[in-house]
């Protein structure tokens, strides 16, 4: 059997040349270099947060219309937000549990330094912001360092809870509150006892404790509107309350003592939210919106525009975005592979409860005004970085869990 020679240039069995220096390197597309980050992302926690965020942005080109550049802000405040939710996502619930105590000691440290002459920045009356180069707000941190250090610390005490552990849990909660409420700023002051409550709640306090409480404040509830007369009376000054805070309850159980004045905040937003019917008036239609009859209409009474212009219609699919968005936060909650993540996450969940059953309560006149913004919907930065932070540690949580291997 003959075998054929082999062709001169036959080139079997060589290695390819070396690539020029001019040679083009083919880079994967944005899209692509970008999956990685997004990877393990709740899918139904996301939606709920487009949803919501959408209505926001519907709202804020209504109410801010004629109001600057506040839809453009309240746009790139989302981004930020964003920005943030997808950073923090990043960072493994082990690594929060990490930097939970210096968090915590750092925000009450600026919560200190704040109440110190000279150091805090005052206004309107309050003294509520820190000048460390840049003006910032400390309270602002506790919203989300008070669920971090109660989570972190039942956490350590898993196994072997006593009753001393939730004294001790009770003292970390009330120093920053009490601080927050002394400079005043009641409505912040609310949000970091919830966050703190809800985490000391899911770690196990009994219903024994809660009980006696809860009938304590029916009770105190009840007298105030039933000595409402005698209560407001002008000159009564009522203890560990300032008597701008007094006079938000007292327009609260009775906002026609003064029409044109205190009570006016809460009478416009109650004819605005009613005139909407169950359909609304439109969208850029609200009459009590545009003639500026609503007050801090992109902020705290954004509600009150937005039920306006979409009605008892509108308010449904508000409220079923909020509960979706909390109950996928439970269920995250629920499913979470640790102690840390899972009080953390079930906190952070009912806090989103917290921001929107008040703002709204306050809006219809069946809460006092307290200055809390309505999550998504009203203007600031600020609260949308926090609000971002809150999401952020939904989704860390969420995906420690989608990423862990079976």
């Amino acid at each position: 059997m003959s075998v054929a020679p082999l062709p001169a240039d036959d080139t079997l069995g060589t290695l390819p040349e070396p690539r020029g220096a001019g040679a083009v390197i083919e880079r994967p597309p944005l899209w692509q270099r970008l999956r990685p980050a997004f990877s393990g992302f709740d899918p139904w926690l996301a939606l709920a947060v487009v949803l919501l965020a959408g209505m926001g942005l519907v709202t804020m080109y209504s109410a801010g219309f004629d109001h600057g550049t506040r839809f453009a802000d309240h746009g790139r405040n989302m981004l930020l937000g964003l920005a943030v939710l997808v950073l923090v996502a990043q960072v493994p619930p082990q690594r929060l549990a990490q930097l939970a105590l210096p968090l915590y000691v750092l925000g009450v440290a600026l919560l200190v330094a704040t109440a110190l002459p000279g150091l805090g920045v005052t206004k309107k009356g309050a003294t509520r912001w820190l000048n460390i180069g840049v003006v910032i707000q400390p309270s602002e941190i506790m919203k989300i360092a008070m669920p971090l250090a109660l989570a972190w610390w039942f956490q350590r005490r898993e196994g072997v809870l006593r009753l001393a552990d939730f004294l001790i849990a009770g003292v970390l909660l009330l120093v920053p509150v009490l601080l927050i409420a002394k400079q005043p700023d009641l409505g912040t002051a609310i949000l970091v006892l919830a966050a703190g409550f809800y985490v000391i709640f899911f770690a196990g306090l009994s219903w024994r404790l809660i009980l006696p409480v809860a009938l304590l404040g029916a009770a105190a509830v009840a007298a105030l509107v039933l000595g409402e007369s005698a209560i407001c009376a002008d000159g009564v000054q009522w203890p560990m309350l300032k008597e701008y805070q007094r006079q938000r309850v007292c327009t609260l159980l009775d906002p026609t003592t003064d029409p044109l004045g205190k009570g006016f905040h809460i009478i416009q937003s109650v004819i605005a939210i009613g005139s909407g019917g169950i359909w609304g008036k439109g969208f850029m239609q609200g009459t009590q919106t545009h003639l500026e009859f609503i007050p801090e209409r992109t902020s705290d009474f954004i509600f009150a525009a937005f039920s306006e212009e979409f009605g008892l219609a509108g308010i449904a699919a508000l409220l079923l975005g909020f509960s979706f968005l909390i109950l996928r936060g439970l269920w995250i909650a629920a499913d979470a592979p640790t102690v840390f993540s899972r009080l953390l996450a079930g906190a952070i969940s009912l806090s989103f409860f917290t921001y929107a059953f008040v703002n709204m309560g306050m809006v219809s006149g069946i809460l006092p005004v307290v200055g809390v913004p309505l999550p998504f919907i009203s203007y600031g930065g600020t609260a949308m970085v926090t609000l971002g932070l809150g999401l952020g540690i939904l989704m860390s949580v969420a995906r420690s869990r989608r990423l862990m291997p079976s």
